[in-house]
């Protein structure tokens, strides 16, 4: 029997996937979870295999929270569940300890074998995820500027793409709006722009254009 923790902010979403899950009769959904400090508490507390997690939540989420479930508890097995196709963000959620990335569209027979699959010890991405992970881990791999973005400045570059102002995003992200312009200058130099209207050209060019919400 998989034990599954379901985390999302959506009680309708939780609901339902409580109900697909729990009609499956290999899968015991033995949590929930609707912000990042109720995933942290079910993660110190509660004994589980896979945890089920929905990338924007209130408080403390996203990648952020991958890499401190995954420091609290390194053998926990945790599957992404986004509104999010971009890979960009699918590559970073995997690099920073998740098991597995699929989008809220995906079909529920398609997020039954994802959960068996994770939980068994393997990996569950698409092609196009996996192969950018593969041309990252080869030496000399030429790699687009926004790639070479830290989590943050990447987090700062979804909503300044999304029409953020540099406070809200400070407000957002819990971050001193000094800082947030730092990791504006830091960003917009690596991606080689000089002003908003670039940078989101560069973004729209490399399908950064959606999901401002999207590292949360």
């Amino acid at each position: 029997m998989t034990r599954v923790v379901v985390a999302d902010d959506h009680t309708l979403l939780r609901e339902g996937l409580k109900q697909l899950l729990r009609a499956d009769g290999d899968i015991e959904v033995v949590g929930e979870a609707a912000d990042g400090q109720a995933v942290l508490q079910q993660v110190r507390s509660a004994e589980f295999d896979v945890l089920l997690l929905d990338m924007s939540m209130p408080g403390k989420s996203g990648i952020e929270l991958i890499k401190q479930v995954k420091s609290e508890r390194p053998r926990l097995r945790v599957l992404v569940l986004s509104m999010h196709e971009e890979q960009q963000y699918a590559v970073r959620a995997i690099r920073a300890g998740a098991s597995g990335y699929l989008t809220k569209e995906s079909a529920p027979a398609q997020l039954l074998t994802a959960i068996r699959k994770v939980a068994a010890g393997g990996a569950f991405i698409s092609a196009e995820v996996a192969e950018q992970l593969a041309l990252g881990a080869m030496p000399g791999a030429e790699r687009p500027p926004h790639e070479l973005l830290s989590d943050r400045e990447y987090q700062v570059l979804q909503r300044l793409v999304a029409g953020q102002s540099v406070t809200d995003i400070a407000g957002e992200l819990n971050l001193s709006s000094k800082t947030v312009s730092t990791h504006k200058a830091r960003l917009m130099e690596k991606l080689g722009v000089s002003n908003s209207a670039d940078l989101i050209r560069y973004a729209m060019r490399h399908g950064l254009g959606e999901g401002g919400e999207a590292l949360s």
